[in-house]
């Protein structure tokens, strides 16, 4: 499926990470495609010597198991781009709806910023998503933020968009972010059964409580929810506060759950008292629901260009005018606790 695009040239096969390492250092790949479980010694294994010998763009083909979620979102965390999954060959439209998915994700991974693991980052043991090129309709002069005022309540809301790097990206926020912080809901591209694994691993790297949302439930201080397997999360009003929205509808920017479904609805629903980020990712999704939180009188930033793994979402939405700032990672969490404070001042 990748030889029959004209944009890439399939160099080398390799049935197992030993004849991979001898044919990399030979042919010098842009983008190496990994599974996990493979003869000789495991794709996890092979990734970890792999991007502490020679970093370079892998993309994580993966099973749609609870035991291959839990191994991906690890081989992400060694510093894989992004993760496909595994395609169904049995099946024909479902083949080739892979194509079409595989293919860009490697076009998009042969231009990503590579970032080995963080050392004394722990890795818990175990036994990749289409993006758009960034249109940007207009010019940021265009853009006219409402006064951010807390009228409503000093209450805030912070909302958290990602895809490609983004697991570690949200994970290193979240860590960032004390027990008592204001509630958090995020929105990464990820396959739909990756959801619950990833809910825990955030879970044990961050103060907050995190979880997958429920429609219907309270946001709460002190809590980060995300969108469950292959579901938007949306965000409504209720009384002073806010409840979530799990929604089945349709993809929007071709992704389910869709970062800018999420940020439309906090600029209806939040305003003023929200906080909007956009970290690291392929693709525009978020960047016009960010334009549309600044508008509603939110604050707004982005990850910046020198720590993204891909600085297409942050990017898209930097031209747009969606937000004023763009900040290294490990400022963010603290920037979003400075502007959730009262009488925070707004560039």
């Amino acid at each position: 499926m990748l030889a029959r695009d004209p944009g890439i040239d399939v160099v080398g096969t390799a049935a197992d990470p030993l004849i991979a390492r001898e044919k990399i250092q030979r042919l010098r790949p842009d983008v190496l495609t990994l599974d996990i479980e493979m003869p000789r010694m495991s794709g996890l294994e092979f990734l970890e010597q792999l991007m502490r010998m020679r970093p370079m763009p892998v993309v994580m083909v993966s099973t749609l198991t609870e035991r291959g979620a839990a191994a991906t979102l690890q081989a992400l965390s060694l510093g894989a781009v992004d993760v496909v999954a595994k395609p169904k060959a049995s099946v024909a439209a479902e083949f080739e709806r892979s194509a079409a998915d595989i293919v860009a994700r490697v076009k998009h991974a042969a231009r990503a910023r590579i970032r080995p693991a963080v050392r004394g980052e722990p890795t818990p043991p175990v036994s990749v998503l289409p993006a758009r090129t960034p249109v940007i309709p207009s010019g940021p002069s265009a853009v006219r933020p409402m006064p951010a005022t807390a009228a409503e309540g000093d209450a805030h809301l912070i909302a958290l968009g990602a895809s490609a790097g983004g697991t570690e990206a949200l994970r290193v926020v979240l860590q960032g972010l004390p027990a008592h912080a204001p509630a958090v809901v995020l929105a990464q591209h990820l396959p739909a059964n990756f959801s619950a694994a990833f809910a825990e691993r955030l879970d044990r790297h961050s103060a907050m409580h995190v979880r997958e949302a429920r429609d219907g439930e309270d946001i709460l201080p002190g809590h980060a929810y995300i969108p469950p397997g292959g579901r938007h999360l949306a965000v409504v009003r209720h009384g002073r506060g806010w409840r979530c929205a799990v929604e089945d509808g349709p993809p929007v920017n071709r992704h389910k759950p869709a970062v800018d479904v999420l940020f439309h609805s906090v600029a209806r629903h939040a305003g003023a008292r929200a906080i909007g980020a956009l970290l690291t990712g392929m693709g525009d999704d978020g960047a016009r629901g960010l334009l549309a939180m600044r508008v509603a009188g939110a604050r707004t930033l982005v990850q910046d260009e020198a720590t993204s793994v891909v600085w297409g979402m942050p990017g898209a939405a930097m031209r747009l005018g969606a937000a004023a700032d763009a900040l290294p990672l490990d400022g963010i969490a603290s920037r979003l606790l400075e502007l959730s404070r009262p009488h925070a001042s707004v560039a």
